[in-house]
């Protein structure tokens, strides 16, 4: 069965990751006829492609992740493509990713496609060679999906978004990615929607993908080594503010009370992290965590973060 299949990449600042990646759809071992990009970086990164096989959207005020892939699967359905393969510019999947991907899919619509959403890869972090988990939604709070090597494709909730092919047929069914959560938690509003309407969310083991997931650093604590991970004033206030808004609307019944202790128990744990293992701007950090969790309860979302 042929499928066409466009790609997706969202770019910011980085030219060299965005041509990295680039070069790694364009090297498919099954050929991607046109990518579609979303440039959020106020000078561009990429020059027009004349051979059209790269459409770049330029938007210097930077619209977020949750804006361009909304561009990326309007345009996608406007064109009649089947699938969307999401990236942003920290990804770089092998060779024979998208075939392995394919080949999952074909398999699997012998028995009933037409409810498949996303099939995604195995995202290995380029920095500590662990798999970058997906999500599964849990009563109150959004875990990680325990990566299972010894099947060929698994079932999770919320694949990461870099790497997901998503299906345009689920696309149509629902509403698409919410752009006022900008630029953090895309993935797991997305793909736990697209789990509601039925559709299965598949992580394929032998298709890999290298992916750089945030600045995490190795430390000491209580005599064991455990891996922690700095961000952005920025992206620790959307990390705060996006889950805790989702995770409370998401719970049900006496689990969304509690759902708020959680998200005030991570809202701790990340400002004890800072304090003890981020030695860069602490004391905006640690503000960004508590007005994005406040923000979060109130259900404040945009483009809000300056």
């Amino acid at each position: 069965m042929t499928v066409k299949v466009a790609a997706y990449i969202t770019l910011y600042k980085d030219k060299q990751a965005a041509s990295n990646c680039l070069q790694a759809i364009k090297s498919q071992s099954l050929p991607i006829d046109i990518v579609f990009v979303v440039d959020n970086s106020e000078q561009k990164l990429l020059e027009i492609d004349h051979n059209e096989s790269i459409l770049i959207h330029h938007y210097p005020e930077n619209i977020g992740i949750g804006q361009g892939l909304l561009l990326g699967l309007e345009w996608a359905i406007k064109e009649g493509y089947d699938f969307l393969w999401a990236f942003d510019q920290d990804s770089l999947p092998t060779k024979d990713c998208l075939e392995i991907l394919l080949k999952t899919y074909n398999y699997l619509s012998l028995e009933d496609s037409n409810k498949i959403g996303i099939i995604a890869p195995t995202a290995i972090d380029c920095k500590t060679e662990e798999v970058v988990q997906g999500a599964v939604f849990v009563k109150d709070q959004f875990r990680g999906c325990k990566h299972n090597n010894d099947v060929d494709f698994y079932e999770c909730d919320s694949p990461i978004t870099s790497g997901s092919l998503i299906s345009i047929a689920a696309a149509k069914t629902i509403a698409p990615p919410r752009s006022e959560l900008f630029i953090d938690g895309i993935d797991l509003d997305y793909g736990l929607r697209l789990r509601q309407q039925g559709f299965r969310n598949l992580i394929v083991t032998k298709a890999i993908m290298y992916h750089n997931f945030g600045n995490p650093v190795k430390v000491k604590f209580f005599q064991r080594e455990i891996i922690v991970h700095k961000y952005s004033g920025l992206r620790n206030y959307y990390i705060s503010r996006n889950h805790t808004y989702l995770e409370t609307r998401y719970a049900e019944g006496f689990y969304r009370l509690h759902s708020c202790g959680q998200r005030i128990k991570y809202l701790l744990r990340r400002i004890v992290t800072i304090l003890l293992y981020d030695p860069e701007e602490k004391t905006l950090k640690i503000w960004a965590c508590l007005l994005g969790t406040f923000h979060g309860f109130q259900g404040k979302l945009g483009k809000t973060w300056f």
